[in-house]
């Protein structure tokens, strides 16, 4: 299958186009004009130029599917107003111009899957969240929402679309993990604000496996929580992260300091709680490789309490 992917550089598009190059697919990277490289698919390269919604449509005929993963970190940084709109433009405004260019070629691909994130549902408690659930008012609600609302537009030319609400993603190399360790390590880790908010995670290795599964399975469609199927509270995560690094874990971050520290980024990143459950995935017959944290923590960091 030849393959478009955006965001091919980043942490989930680094793995995901390794695994499916040891496939054999044809994997077609789609470059902006930056970062191209000279020799178009040859080179791992297909232009496109998002600002200018201008994509080379003669590399990019032939592709049965496209993987849009492009997006500006989230975490980088406190979301001032400029912050806000590169995260917005990078994600609603990107997706809008590649859908249209996709639109232009004479056979447009027939699988779009899109990543999307849980923050469409907000802060939310104790309730158990699934696909069927309305979404979130803050800001990583509405971008989410309108990032899903522009990839969705491929079934316009016969796509099937599948916008993957993915979790917080754990590895080893990348990702959120690794911030999480330093202070672990040093004896200095602790639950966050309360503890008591949940926290719904995937591995990187998983969120690639449940892409490969969206672009192989017919019946799957819409939006799809791409997250593991036992969420845990912020305490048990620290309690279980403590136990696998044989460190304590007595030095909990206060919500009032991170909020002072991160601002609204504190609020919706580490303070909100977000209990959701892959239900289309289980319906649909997907088997999860790491559904439990425990085991998942120990195939990442290597070591077991």
């Amino acid at each position: 299958m030849k393959i478009l992917i955006s965001g091919s550089s980043g942490f989930v598009g680094t793995a995901l186009v390794e695994a499916l190059g040891r496939e054999g697919h044809t994997v077609c990277r789609l470059a902006r004009p930056q970062s191209a490289k000279p020799g178009g698919q040859s080179a791992g390269g297909v232009r496109w130029d998002p600002l200018a919604g201008e994509l080379d449509s003669a590399a990019a005929e032939g592709a049965q599917a496209v993987v849009n993963l492009a997006g500006a970190s989230i975490a980088e940084g406190r979301w001032s107003d400029a912050r806000k709109r590169v995260l917005r433009s990078s994600r609603v405004d990107a997706t809008r111009q590649l859908v249209s260019a996709l639109a232009r070629l004479s056979q447009p691909p027939q699988v779009f899957v899109s990543a999307s994130a849980i923050g469409y549902y907000g802060d939310r408690g104790d309730e158990e969240l699934t696909e069927q659930s309305a979404p979130g008012s803050d800001f990583l609600a509405a971008l989410a929402r309108d990032w899903e609302a522009e990839a969705a537009r491929p079934a316009q030319f016969g796509a099937r679309v599948v916008a993957l609400r993915f979790g917080v993603i754990l590895a080893g190399h990348g990702g959120a993990l690794p911030r999480m360790l330093k202070p672990f390590r040093l004896g200095l880790g602790g639950r966050v604000g309360s503890g008591k908010q949940w926290m719904s995670w995937v591995t990187l290795a998983e969120a690639v496996g449940i892409i490969r599964y969206a672009l192989a399975t017919p019946a799957l469609r819409g939006p799809v929580n791409a997250v593991a199927p036992h969420p845990v509270r912020n305490a048990e995560f620290t309690a279980l992260l403590g136990s696998v690094l044989r460190r304590p874990t007595l030095f909990p971050a206060p919500a009032m300091a991170l909020r002072l520290a991160l601002g609204e980024m504190a609020e919706a990143l580490l303070l909100s709680s977000q209990r959701v459950l892959p239900r289309k995935l289980e319906e649909a017959g997907y088997s999860f490789q790491h559904p439990e944290l425990r085991t998942s923590l120990v195939a990442l960091l290597g070591r077991a309490g």
